[in-house]
């Protein structure tokens, strides 16, 4: 691999990092009117962002994570003073998607209904499933059509959160739409696009990914062999085999002025791309899309990352675009398949390297490089800033003490591993 050598990182430091960053990300949450708490998407924001993707409701999985690792009740009861100011947002939100409206925010009321036993958490949830099944419009709920913004997503909640019958209503539509092409078929992510994008975040593999689940909990085969016949088509488009697995952004290029053709992390690359594999696996029991999902591993443990080799390349610490969404992958593959620890420090001494830390805690600054200063403002939320990369550092703590791999709020596009994590793996952990 070409990661760099790191120098590792004692178990018990990357826990305080992570207690720092709690701490940072706690301190910036802002008090509602009615005792509860929220989060703008970063310090200098204005407006109260209650978004899975950067705000509020992507901050509670990480409240819960803590309380689960450190036994303090201190962060449940920040947890259901946050579900309480997000059960503020369910009647005004225009948007019904999972990572940036109304679903991704029943999601998250759910696990604190079910986790911490809180009733208003519940009713909220389901008040706001039965907005997003009023607004829809029989085909889609919005200009978005994958899984982040669209129908993929609203199902992938609403199966997660319990209605079943709604998370197929939301699938359905793929059937009617699928183009297809000489290895599979595609889907358009947005209306009037003519690019076609193929990884999780708003491609093809998002809406495999929905449909397998779907089709699999519903026992819908039509649904799982649509799912298949996506997931033909990005494969078809390999471009590394066949040790490895990269294929591009889309096609033609969407918005070449400012997207990179490759890109390696959860959203548009192969960290992201195994996820998908790991769920068909699980779905199909065909060990074809575990050797896909290592060609995955491969194509990214021989990028480069996490080094930052040009203007672009990885700038990037969070959970959707860089370290901390790889982290959640090594973390996957060392409870499932006793993997070595050696790359997942690499990533966690580089998170630690990169942290700014003060009297106010630790927090992350990604970088655009091509804004002067490049250096960009912490954020707080799932995507871009602490809650995401927090909750990577408590698992990967976790699991060097053998400890459970399990998410105390499993998110939804990140398939479960075992109950336990295996005895010490193939590599050496933190000490």
């Amino acid at each position: 691999m070409t990661a760099p050598e790191a120098t590792v990182v004692a178990v018990d430091e990357v826990e305080g990092l992570a207690v720092e960053g709690l701490r940072w990300l706690t301190s910036t949450a802002r008090e509602t009117a009615d005792g509860g708490l929220a989060w703008t998407s970063g310090p200098s924001d204005d407006e109260l962002d209650p978004m899975l993707y950067s705000g509020t409701a992507g901050n509670v999985p990480v409240l819960l994570e803590a309380w689960r690792h450190f036994g303090d009740d201190s962060y449940a009861d920040a947890a259901l003073r946050a579900a309480r100011g997000l059960a503020d947002f369910v009647d005004g939100t225009d948007d019904d998607s999972l990572y940036f409206g109304r679903t991704g925010m029943a999601l998250v009321l759910r696990a604190v209904h079910e986790e911490l036993g809180d009733k208003a958490a519940g009713a909220a949830a389901d008040r706001a499933l039965g907005l997003v099944r009023s607004r829809f419009d029989g085909t889609r709920w919005g200009e978005l059509f994958e899984l982040m913004g669209g129908n993929a997503g609203i199902g992938l909640g609403a199966l997660l959160a319990g209605d079943a019958e709604l998370a197929v209503l939301a699938v359905e539509p793929y059937l009617r739409a699928a183009e297809q092409t000489p290895t599979g078929v595609q889907w358009a992510f947005r209306t009037g696009i003519e690019s076609r994008l193929h990884h999780i975040s708003h491609g093809t593999l998002g809406i495999v990914l929905a449909l397998a689940r779907i089709g699999r909990a519903t026992g819908r085969a039509d649904l799982l062999e649509l799912a298949l016949a996506g997931a033909a088509d990005v494969v078809a488009r390999d471009e590394a085999g066949p040790e490895g697995f990269l294929v591009l952004h889309s096609t033609p290029q969407y918005r070449p002025d400012v997207i990179e053709p490759v890109s390696y992390g959860w959203c548009h690359g192969p960290a992201g791309d195994a996820q998908v594999f790991r769920l068909l696996r699980d779905v199909t029991a065909d060990g074809a899309w575990s050797a896909l999902a290592d060609r995955c591993w491969h194509t990214v443990t021989h990028s480069g990352l996490p080094r930052r080799l040009r203007p672009g390349f990885w700038d990037n610490n969070g959970r959707c675009c860089g370290t901390a969404g790889v982290l959640a992958l090594a973390c996957d593959r060392i409870a499932e398949q006793r993997d070595a620890y050696d790359f997942a420090q690499v990533l966690v001494a580089d998170l630690a390297a990169r942290a700014i830390r003060d009297t106010d805690g630790a927090r992350w600054s990604n970088v655009e490089h091509r804004a002067t200063p490049s250096g960009l403002e912490p954020r707080t939320g799932w995507a871009m800033g602490n809650a995401g990369i927090v909750r990577e550092l408590l698992r990967f703590v976790r699991l060097n003490r053998a400890g459970d791999p399990r998410y105390a709020f499993a998110w939804p596009d990140q398939p479960s591993v075992p109950t336990r994590a295996t005895t010490l793996s193939r590599g050496t952990p933190c000490t």
